[in-house]
């Protein structure tokens, strides 16, 4: 893995309504992994659902700092995050 590819913060809604908070290289691949039971331990009990939103961070250091600040935040506030991240693309979409 180079040291300039890009890290991407991404948060799966899981069964029993939980939101799963994680950093990754491929969110794809990740999510696969996740759904297949190679993931967390959290994600192997509580099966991920789909991918909420993700966020593209240019090294892991910052997409480490940011994951800290969304898993402080209560399941509310993340939910409202990401649908802040989808307004957010589809303004981009339509301009």
């Amino acid at each position: 893995m180079s040291a300039d590819c890009a890290w991407y913060l991404y948060l799966l809604e899981c069964t029993g309504d939980s939101i799963y908070t994680g950093i990754t290289t491929d969110v794809a691949r990740r999510f696969a992994e996740h759904q297949s039971g190679k993931g967390a331990k959290y994600t192997r009990s509580r099966k991920p659902i789909r991918v909420l939103g993700q966020v593209r961070f240019a090294t892991k250091s910052e997409a480490l700092k940011a994951e800290i600040e969304i898993k402080r935040m209560s399941s509310a506030q993340k939910r409202s995050f990401c649908a802040g991240l989808r307004l957010a693309e589809s303004e981009r979409q339509a301009a």
